[in-house]
């Protein structure tokens, strides 16, 4: 049964104010005379997170929606670009919050999966005269649906939902570049991956950190078999998607990578049993 979004928003607010509360370096990172602002580094991430809940298509939209219906709740709240502004200032607090939710039971199968997809920055349309992130490293790239302009989201996730690792590179990078670097997040085990993964030079490098790969290549009769296990990663993007993770209105590299680990973290804590959503 769905809970309501006061009971999601105090379950969310719960969790990130004992985490920051618990950790000083986090929670008290300013060097100025307004060192503990009165609307709290919580309750601008709480308002973040509420994006996922309220089922809206930007930051914006989630803040418009808390300020209209929500106000009692957030009595202190700030006109929209001081939080905006605040809120991509946390993203440190935001990476560590995400990778405190990037874990999986001891005793479960150490089974990931490895996939990525683009991130694209604009319509197709304006692929002649788009400058947008051009210095922050985007790219034009090519999917299975053609040619987009941005950047790839790289990500390994663990068989029983939760994600392990994300990294962000330019739309025109090979899926076995980030490999190595995605699997630091798994503590060795078994990667299925597609056949962008496939090839000697990339297992050996997976190797090294005990992970053992494997692509339809290197198990062509049990190709039913993987296609159903990668099925689940499948799944995954199609949530953060329906999360509107491929609608960019960031406008700078920070706010874009601070807004995908706002996606992500909020994935992980449903997964994780923190949010009754």
């Amino acid at each position: 049964m769905a809970q309501s979004i006061e009971h999601q928003m105090t379950e969310i607010y719960c969790f990130v104010d004992d985490y920051l509360g618990t950790r000083p370096a986090l929670s008290r990172w300013r060097r100025s005379p307004h060192a503990t602002p009165r609307f709290t580094d919580a309750e601008v991430i709480t308002i973040a997170l509420l994006q996922g809940p309220l089922g809206v298509a930007s930051l914006k939209k989630a803040y418009r929606m808390v300020a209209k219906n929500r106000r009692a709740a957030f009595p202190r709240l700030p006109t929209y670009t001081q939080w905006v502004n605040r809120l991509h200032r946390l993203t440190r607090q935001v990476g560590a919050l995400l990778e405190a939710t990037c874990g999986h039971d001891a005793a479960q199968a150490r089974l990931y999966l490895m996939d990525s997809k683009p991130i694209p920055l604009c319509h197709a349309l304006r692929h002649g005269r788009v400058r947008l992130l051009r210095e922050d490293g985007a790219r034009f790239g090519k999917s299975s649906k053609g040619w987009f302009f941005g950047f790839k989201l790289h990500a390994v996730r663990h068989i029983a939902c939760r994600v392990m690792n994300i990294i962000l590179t330019p739309a025109n990078w090979d899926d076995r570049d980030p490999a190595p670097a995605l699997s630091e997040g798994a503590d060795g085990g078994i990667t299925v991956g597609d056949l962008g993964y496939r090839g000697p030079a990339c297992a050996e490098s997976l190797a090294e950190a005990e992970m053992l790969l494997i692509t339809r290549a290197d198990a062509p009769d049990h190709k039913f078999l993987l296609s159903q296990v990668r099925q689940g990663v499948e799944t995954m993007f199609s949530q953060w998607w329906h999360q509107f993770i491929d609608r960019v209105f960031s406008r700078s590299w920070n706010g874009l990578w601070n807004t995908i680990k706002l996606k992500v973290l909020h994935y992980n804590l449903v997964h994780a049993g923190v949010l009754s959503a």
